[in-house]
C-alpha cells in the first residue's frame, strides 16, 4: 500500500553519516516532533537526482526554513558512503540531511520502491517529496517518471508550506 496524506510514517532506520563513522537514526529520530520537508530519489550523483533535484533544494534552504522547516533530507536506494560523498560534492553537507535507504527498507515500508532491474539498477525509490509534521505526512508529491523532477522539485514544497 503507497503512502497517501494524512498516514504516519512507519517505523524504520536508515543509515546516516557521522562524526565517527555510519551511524544509524530511526524515522521517530528524524521526524518525530518537528516539520520535515522529505525528498526522494532513485540514485544519488544520477543526472536529474545530482543537477536538477537536489539543487533545487539546496538553492532554496533559506526559504523552506523560513516557512517554518525545521530539517530538510534527502533518501536514496544508496550506501552511506556513497550519500556521504554525494553531500560533500554538492555543497550540502551539514545542510540536508542525507539518510541511506541502502536496501529500500523506508521506500518499500511506504511503498514508493521502484523496480529498475532493467536499467540494471535494481529496486530503488520512485522520485517524490513530502512534508511530514511530527511523523504524519501533510503533503505527497509523486513523479510520474524517474526521470522528471517538477512535481517534487523545491519549488512545489515551497508552494505547499
Amino acid at each position: 500500500m503507497t503512502i497517501k496524506i494524512g498516514d504516519r510514517l512507519p517505523e524504520t532506520s536508515f543509515k546516516i553519516m557521522t562524526a565517527d563513522g555510519p551511524g544509524q537514526t530511526s524515522t521517530g529520530d528524524v521526524f518525530g516532533g518537528k516539520k520535515v520537508v522529505l525528498f526522494a530519489v532513485p540514485g544519488a550523483f544520477t543526472p536529474t537526482c545530482h543537477n536538477n533535484h537536489l539543487p533545487g533544494f539546496l538553492e532554496n534552504l533559506d526559504v523552506l526554513k523560513s516557512k517554518g522547516v525545521d530539517t530538510v533530507a534527502v533518501t536514496s536506494v544508496n550506501d552511506v558512503f556513497v550519500m556521504d560523498a554525494w553531500a560533500k560534492a554538492t555543497g550540502a553537507d551539514g545542510k540536508i540531511v542525507f539518510l541511506a535507504d541502502g536496501s529500500a527498507d523506508f521506500a518499500k515500508a511506504i511503498g514508493l520502491e521502484l523496480d529498475a532491474s532493467a536499467g540494471g539498477l535494481g529496486i530503488r525509490s520512485q522520485r517524490y517529496s513530502m512534508i511530514v509534521e511530527d511523523g504524519k505526512v501533510t503533503a505527497l508529491n509523486v513523479e510520474g517518471s524517474p526521470g522528471e523532477a517538477s512535481v517534487s522539485g523545491a519549488v512545489g514544497i515551497i508552494n505547499q508550506l
